[in-house]
Order: C-alpha cells, then structure tokens, then sequence
C-alpha cells in the first residue's frame, strides 16, 4: 500500500511539473488585422495597409507568415469580382501592405490568412475597405 501512495505522489509530482513549464502564449483566436485606413482611392496601384494586432496586450505582431490573400467586392454582392492582391515591404514593424487595382468604387473584402511565429492554428480575418471615386 506504501508503494501505491509513493507512485501515486510521484506521478503527481511529474504532472505539476510539467504543467509549470507549458510556454505562455496567446491563443490564435487573440489576434486580429486591423485596417490602418479604411478608405482607398479607386484605380489601379492603390496600396492597403493592415496592421496584425495581438488583443491581449494591444500590441503590434511582426514576422507573422501571410499565406492567403484574396480582394473582392462580397459585400457589395459581386464576390466574382476579385483582383490580383500583391504582398509589398511593410513600412513599420507588425503592418502589412498589399497593392491591388480597385477597378470600381464600391466596398472590397480583403481577406487574409498568417501564421503567427509560436502559435498553432492561423489567423483568418475578412476587412472591408471602401473605393471612393
């Protein structure tokens, strides 16, 4: 019976222990892109700027990896209407920009899929952003 509390605590021990050096990260669903300007000018070359925030502490995220982009007018009920998205250098750490040609006014969803270094699962945010004439 000694035996059996013994291996009991020891297995307690290994679990505490374990459980004190887990990594503290925040959750994927903590992060977000955020539109640094919701508005463009409509036309070709128009440059769209997002910044990738971590929630928790309200701080910009840098070196995230973009793995999907897409530009289309969905909430103006055209979704076949996409254009061709291209990542450009981003000006300041944690933002993020991308040229596309906004054929017409109207409002675009940008929406965008990133790895977070250190963090499972990806972040997957659709943004709005409006063409003026």
């Amino acid at each position: 019976m000694k035996s059996f509390h013994l291996a009991r605590a020891a297995v307690a021990a290994l679990i505490g222990v374990a459980l004190t050096h887990v990594p503290a990260h925040a959750e994927i669903k903590n992060y977000e892109f955020q539109l640094v300007q919701p508005t463009v000018k409509a036309g070709a070359d128009r440059i769209v700027t997002v910044r990738l925030v971590d929630k928790s502490t309200g701080k910009s995220v840098s070196d995230a990896v973009i793995f999907s982009t897409r530009l289309d007018m969905a909430p103006d009920g055209m979704q076949e209407m996409a254009t061709k998205v291209t990542p450009m250098p981003g000006t300041e750490p944690g933002t993020y920009r991308f040229k596309a040609t906004f054929g017409m006014a109207g409002r675009w969803q940008l929406s965008l899929g990133a790895k977070v270094q250190g963090e499972t699962g990806s972040v997957e945010n659709k943004l709005v952003v409006t063409a003026e004439q």
